[in-house]
């Protein structure tokens, strides 16, 4: 049984750009698919696609490097986790890096980035950090 979904996501992803792959899989839920819309909304990765299987679907995540092979995410941690979750109202989001990275935050209107956020002026758990 896994404890912390999220955090077993972004360690494969971590571990996949690592290695330079190309693909990598991770098991399908819904918050996860959330997060796979958000990183291709933002551009970090090239795209996804849900591939069905039994027991559990799965999502393959297309990886996208620079232009001379460097990596487009340079950094990606978890902030909430399960023995300490990290809430955040309307006026507590803050830019990553001064706008350079990237909140993503679970929210009552999805999975949402940290300007969508202050944009539609909700806030919610914060899940994780790129850049």
């Amino acid at each position: 049984m896994m404890t912390d979904p999220i955090a077993d996501m972004l360690t494969r992803i971590r571990n996949a750009l690592a290695i330079y792959r190309a693909t990598v899989d991770v098991p399908a839920s819904k918050i996860k698919l959330g997060v796979t819309e958000v990183l291709k909304r933002e551009g970090y990765i090239e795209d996804f696609k849900i591939i069905e299987e039994q027991p559990q679907n799965r999502i393959r995540l297309y990886l996208k490097y620079g232009p001379d092979g460097e990596m487009i995410i340079q950094k990606l941690d978890r902030v909430s986790r399960p023995g300490m979750r990290q809430y955040k109202s309307t006026r507590e989001v803050v830019p990553v890096l001064d706008g350079l990275g990237t909140g993503i935050y679970s929210t009552p209107r999805g999975i949402l980035t940290d300007r969508e956020c202050v944009k539609e002026k909700v806030g919610g758990e914060y899940l994780c950090r790129l850049w």
